[in-house]
């Protein structure tokens, strides 16, 4: 079996985000969705809102579980049996860092290999920081996040985060 493992600090999650999600959860037997926390970034959601809304928005998706992790992405991956990182890829940029990254992953633990999933067209430009800053002016988020998350933000707004 193998255990596909898409790490991202999904600050929110957005529907870019969740295409990947669809599209590794139907390539291999197992996918985790890894919360991870970002110490450059303030967070919108703490981390357990960030997990309870992923495990709402993946919740039809059976092989589909959600996970945080404060440790390396190369430690976490080391507890599933033939583990494989996913990443996502809007643009160059993205490819640039993220081949980095996978290479210092294989540094750290030779057993992993990164899997690259190109972003569709229409989710080329989503961001989670965009989506916050959008969401800080009230645009509405319909475009760019699943519902519930949308709910949730609007309601963090409300209530004065």
């Amino acid at each position: 079996m193998i255990t596909a493992i898409y790490p991202g600090t999904f600050d929110p999650i957005t529907l870019g985000h969740l295409d990947i999600i669809n599209r590794a959860a139907r390539i291999f037997d197992k996918l985790v969705v890894s919360v991870v926390m970002n110490i450059e970034k303030a967070p919108f959601f703490d981390i357990d809102e960030r997990v309870e809304l992923i495990k709402k928005v993946v919740a039809d998706l059976p092989n589909v579980e959600v996970a945080f992790s404060i440790e390396l992405l190369a430690d976490f991956a080391r507890q599933y049996e033939n583990p494989v990182i996913i990443k996502g890829l809007r643009n160059h940029i993205d490819y640039e860092y993220e081949t980095t990254m996978a290479v210092f992953n294989k540094k750290l633990n030779s057993q992993l290999e990164t899997f690259f999933i190109t972003a569709k067209l229409e989710y080329t430009y989503v961001s989670s920081t965009a989506v916050r800053q959008l969401a800080a002016y009230g645009a509405d988020l319909s475009d760019y996040v699943p519902k519930i998350v949308s709910d949730e933000i609007d309601r963090k707004i409300l209530n004065g985060r």
